[in-house]
């Protein structure tokens, strides 16, 4: 790859390595501490993520060639370690500064970094083996941001919540939100709101929110959802702007009947929900108060680039 040496922004450099990938440069992975091409990358047959999904994840957005929530998402990366009892492969801060050096090293403008932490390589027992050690793999994937679904709003289906009882671990174990999202997909939708008997708990992979008469609320923060990272920075800009946040569970006919839902991820961002099942939301379309968060979710991501 030639870099044209007067190109000094950072904007500048990371297209010429976009360009040059998009011609045939090789992606890099990072492996444990070490980095290389993909299609050298190798998993092993007896990873106990890969035989009994043994392990946990992150995804992390990067806006503009700058990890979104960095910080946030490598502690909960931490948390869910420490809830399985797996030991890091080397320091948090360490983990941080090598996935943003993937970032750089791949030319990733705007997309996500995967990684993942597993128990590592062992002969297959259920109990923890004796003496193992943790692999860590992360790759980058380029996305653009999801604007036509934030503009317009998403329709969603309701399903029944068959999770087992610790979503707060974001382990790799994601079959049940696999076949709750696949559902959706066959309805047309774009997410399944999972509820727990009448009390809705999350999307298959979203918080989620509504609003009546001006008030947000959410589900708690317990073992029955994932305390997601962008649900952190939205409920704080919430009330940064004013808004009365309550964390509490709420039915399935509040959901139908309330003025606003929406729902917040790492892929989703602030993503409006103007239907579910055959009832429309509200007016049917995006409402104020999800209007608002969006804009100061701009100002965060804009604050987080060094744009002003």
């Amino acid at each position: 790859m030639v870099m044209t040496p007067h190109i000094n922004s950072r904007f500048g450099v990371f297209y010429m390595c976009l360009k040059s990938l998009k011609k045939g440069g090789k992606r890099m992975i990072l492996l444990n501490r070490g980095f290389m091409e993909r299609d050298d990358a190798i998993v092993d047959i007896e990873d106990r993520g890969y035989q009994f999904g043994d392990g946990v994840y992150e995804l992390i957005r990067v806006y503009d060639g700058v990890c979104f929530e960095m910080e946030g998402h490598v502690q909960r990366l931490k948390l869910s370690s420490l809830k399985i009892e797996l030991a890091l492969p080397y320091p948090l801060e360490d983990i941080a500064r090598n996935l943003k050096q993937l970032v750089e090293k791949n030319g990733l403008l705007n997309g996500y970094i995967y990684v993942q932490i597993t128990r590592g390589v062992a002969q297959r027992v259920h109990h923890f083996p004796g003496s193992v050690s943790s692999v860590l793999v992360a790759y980058v994937q380029h996305a653009e941001r999801p604007v036509e679904i934030t503009k317009h709003g998403i329709h969603a289906i309701l399903t029944e919540d068959i999770r087992w009882k610790r979503c707060d671990i974001k382990s790799l174990n994601l079959l049940p939100n696999v076949l709750a999202k696949q559902l959706a997909k066959k309805h047309g939708c774009d997410e399944a709101i999972m509820h727990r008997g009448s009390t809705v708990s999350e999307g298959s992979s979203t918080n989620v929110y509504i609003v009546e008469r001006n008030v947000i609320y959410t589900h708690p923060i317990n073992n029955l959802i994932l305390n997601g990272i962008t649900r952190i920075g939205v409920l704080q800009m919430a009330r940064e702007n004013g808004f009365r946040v309550v964390e509490e569970a709420f039915t399935v006919n509040e959901l139908l009947e309330t003025d606003e839902v929406f729902v917040t991820s790492t892929a989703f961002e602030i993503c409006p929900v103007i239907q579910i099942d055959q009832t429309v939301i509200g007016s049917g379309q995006p409402g104020l108060v999800t209007r608002s968060l969006q804009q100061a979710f701009e100002h965060r991501i804009a604050f987080n680039s060094g744009i002003n």
